[in-house]
């Protein structure tokens, strides 16, 4: 997926753990050793944090392509100019101090943070802003569209940039974007081949900078001396990301001890952690969504019939219940309830066996007789739960429905296939924000690409790009103008059945009660802003 759903772990034992980190090098593979319990600290002992991931770490270390997994850690090693906290509606200055725009929003003035160092001992100022963001244009991989309303940028100073609109925008929220928006040296940029940083190489300003990576399966940071807001106070050392693909390690890991905050395992695993007067349960509500995605291109899925049927053949509560274990709530189209732009009063379907009947026989399937592929990332529970609820309901219709758990980078190769009927039928996966608008479910998901990303429906339908595009102009000026047009492009979708919204999650952060200062944002999905974050 864009963002393959991840599963974080924290684990402790740190002093066994902070020297073999310390002695590696770069691809070597530290093995923690956990203690029971998070050791005591001292002045001499590092602390370290691990994270278990459910998947890879990164997909891609240039922080202009990266459109994945390695959002969680690229946040830890570079930083944007602003953070959005959804919750208050507000913004956190980082690298810009603070921001003005004009009445007509086609003008942004931003004044960068004087004394900012980046990890190669350079200082950040406005050229280095304004090359970030055009190099990211540039490159034009990623989430690089968030930058399309940029008409040029100027730097009428060191510490001042000014964006000129080529039609209104909400930048802040895009300079706070959770992808496209990190801010790099331009020495170490300029000074190195162009697949420098895809090759595990970085350069940001962040609390952390990379000591070593073994691609696909671990990265260590350690911290930057020379961050912009010092060290004083309790903070992590390094930071160790690890693959652990399966469910019940994550689980034996946190209830060893050995692991002091995850997020994800299954409801029966988050019940029976709830007796464990060491563990924490914290549910918090999220902008991510389930979605299954139709393949029109493909018989019969080009039948908007057959996808209705679909629609009403799906089990949703018992979804909710027994796949999240209530921690989830039936979702109403493509965009979040809680974000600005959701559709609460937009037609939702329901589980309804009849319905799917009538309308497989006005279809041409009186007998249904037909078999499906349904593709999830593979060691996700829960989407596996969800696959085998639905599969179970279509045999009562005479659908058969294989279920392929497939790791995230083959699932994607095969829904990219150039032949539609290589491709899947269905498609499940997650999605959260980039920018924190309804355009980034809309336009990622379902407008017409010349090349598929992420619309996994195949959907080129000009009437609905329009509708989405013209909504996005309208974010820059009116945001609930905005908020009304985009519900009005996610009528058209519902309406055609392009895929299943099948539930609005929350998050469920389970951790050691030693852990503490970590605060969940939706905006930033999966991301511990480890600075912010000590154990006590």
């Amino acid at each position: 997926m864009k963002q393959i759903k991840q599963v974080m772990v924290l684990i402790a034992g740190l002093l066994a753990l902070a020297v073999s980190v310390t002695a590696c090098g770069p691809g070597a593979s530290p093995t923690p050793t956990g203690t029971g319990s998070p050791t005591p600290s001292t002045t001499s002992m590092p602390q370290v944090a691990v994270v278990a991931l459910l998947s890879i770490p990164v997909t891609d270390w240039d922080p202009a392509v990266e459109f994945s997994n390695g959002v969680m850690i690229l946040h830890n090693v570079y930083e944007t100019l602003l953070r959005y906290e959804p919750l208050e509606d507000t913004f956190t200055p980082v690298l810009a101090t603070d921001y003005t725009h004009s009445d007509d929003g086609l003008t942004w003035t931003f004044h960068i943070r004087q004394g900012v160092k980046f990890h190669d001992g350079t200082e950040l100022n406005s050229e280095a802003v304004k090359f970030s963001i055009e190099r990211t244009i540039k490159i034009g991989k990623g989430a690089a569209f968030i930058w399309d309303p940029v008409d040029k940028i100027e730097t009428p100073d060191k510490l001042t940039v000014v964006f000129k609109l080529k039609y209104p925008a909400p930048m802040d929220l895009i300079v706070s974007s959770a992808y496209a928006a990190f801010i790099v040296s331009p020495a170490a940029a300029q000074s190195n081949p162009d697949d420098w940083f895809t090759q595990g190489h970085e350069a940001g300003t962040g609390p952390y900078k990379l000591e070593s990576q073994k691609m696909g399966e671990e990265v260590i940071l350690t911290k930057f001396d020379d961050y912009w807001k010092g060290w004083q106070g309790k903070h992590f050392d390094k930071i160790y990301y690890k693959k652990v693909p399966e469910n019940a390690s994550r689980r034996q890991m946190l209830e060893k001890g050995d692991a002091d905050w995850t997020m994800e395992l299954t409801s029966e695993d988050i019940e029976a952690l709830k007796a464990n007067p060491n563990i924490a349960i914290e549910v918090n509500s999220s902008f991510e969504n389930l979605l299954g995605f139709f393949n029109t291109e493909k018989e019969p899925l080009n039948n908007k019939l057959v996808r209705q049927a679909l629609s009403y053949a799906f089990p949703y509560e018992d979804v909710v219940k027994y796949a999240m274990g209530g921690y989830a709530e039936q979702a109403k189209g493509p965009v979040p309830k809680g974000l600005w732009g959701h559709g609460d009063d937009l037609f939702q379907y329901n589980y309804d066996l009849e319905k799917a009947k009538d309308l497989l026989a006005q279809a041409g399937y009186p007998d249904g007789g037909l078999k499906l592929l349904a593709t999830y990332n593979s060691g996700d529970e829960t989407e596996k739960k969800v696959c085998e609820l639905y599969k179970s309901e279509l045999a009562k219709l005479n659908i058969e429905l294989e279920i392929r758990g497939m790791p995230w980078e083959t699932q994607w190769e095969l829904a990219k296939a150039t032949n539609p009927d290589d491709r899947q039928d269905i498609f499940f996966m997650y999605w959260w924000p980039d920018v924190t608008t309804p355009y980034t479910y809309l336009f990622n998901l379902y407008h017409s690409q010349p090349e598929i990303v992420f619309n996994f429906n195949y959907i080129n339908d000009p009437e609905l790009d329009k509708l989405m595009d013209d909504a996005n102009l309208q974010a820059g000026i009116d945001r609930a103008k905005a908020a009304q047009m985009f519900v009005e492009a996610q009528k058209k979708i519902v309406d055609e059945a392009y895929g299943l919204f099948v539930y609005d999650k929350n998050y469920v952060r389970t951790f050691n009660k030693s852990l503490k200062g970590y605060k969940d944002n939706p905006s930033y999905p999966h991301v511990i802003f480890f600075y912010d974050c000590y154990r006590e």
